[in-house]
């Protein structure tokens, strides 16, 4: 990110911009999510069952859907603690909705980028629940599918971004405001040398993000055949042993790099 995102954004392109933010944002997934799960593993080991924090959220077709299957823990305490209190004698659903929101994003970190990006999902949260919910119904599943994904992205740039003027430059370039006013152009250099150096580790991310292996699993379990139980078995075993060599691989020159969420 830092060679993207470091010292300025002025220099990256449209697809700069929209390339960084959704890497960025298969980044915070797998950061959280991976040592989520090895909380989980290790409590087994002790006996202890957490629930799952992640349930594919990449997956989800609408913005409420994303956050029932992101953080699932946190969603879950807001939800409970804060969502259904009573203001002035009675629950008020909206406006327990965005204070909901507005803690979740104070949660993160006392910043304005954190306020203002609990208070963008809140907005489209009450978009749906409201005006668009006889409208998502009547759209297709890839339009839906394709909507929550820019959402999203567009709220990990948010999340970002602590100094409010690069906030200010990321949304002029992730709209297209800088192309207009020639600041900016389609494509730059470093992006799509990027993008063709990384394009396998980038397809693999996206793959292992969606629920595809699980349901492979499940076909897996549930067939009566001995033989396919076996060889899914053997698979298996076979494609952790060779993630786990790839892995090790990949971190031989790779520095310490401390989870993200360590910070929140």
């Amino acid at each position: 990110m830092e060679t993207f995102y470091g010292s300025s954004i002025t220099s990256l392109s449209i697809f700069g911009n929209w390339y960084t933010v959704i890497i960025y944002s298969l980044y915070v997934y797998f950061d959280f999510s991976g040592y989520s799960d090895m909380a989980i593993g290790l409590g087994r080991m002790f006996g202890f069952h957490f629930e799952e924090n992640f349930t594919h959220p990449f997956a989800c077709k609408t913005v409420a859907e994303f956050w029932q299957r992101w953080h699932i823990s946190l969603g879950s305490f807001f939800r409970d603690y804060l969502l259904y209190v009573p203001i002035f004698g009675q629950p008020r659903k909206y406006f327990n909705l965005f204070l909901v929101w507005f803690c979740t994003g104070l949660w993160h970190g006392a910043s304005w980028n954190y306020v203002l990006w609990g208070l963008y999902f809140g907005l489209f949260l009450f978009f749906e629940q409201t005006l668009g919910k006889k409208w998502l119904k009547k759209w297709p599943v890839w339009v839906k599918f394709i909507y929550s994904k820019i959402v999203i992205a567009i709220g990990f740039g948010i999340f970002y971004f602590e100094d409010m003027s690069q906030l200010g430059q990321f949304f002029q370039h992730i709209f297209g405001i800088s192309l207009i006013t020639g600041k900016a152009s389609w494509f730059d250099a470093l992006t799509w040398s990027s993008f063709l150096n990384n394009f396998f580790l980038i397809a693999v991310a996206i793959i292992i993000s969606m629920p595809i292996f699980p349901k492979i699993k499940t076909l897996v379990l549930e067939n009566r055949n001995s033989a396919v139980y076996t060889v899914g078995w053997v698979i298996a075993i076979v494609g952790c042993l060779f993630l786990l060599a790839v892995s090790s691989i990949l971190l031989v020159d790779s520095t310490n790099n401390p989870f993200l969420y360590f910070r929140f």
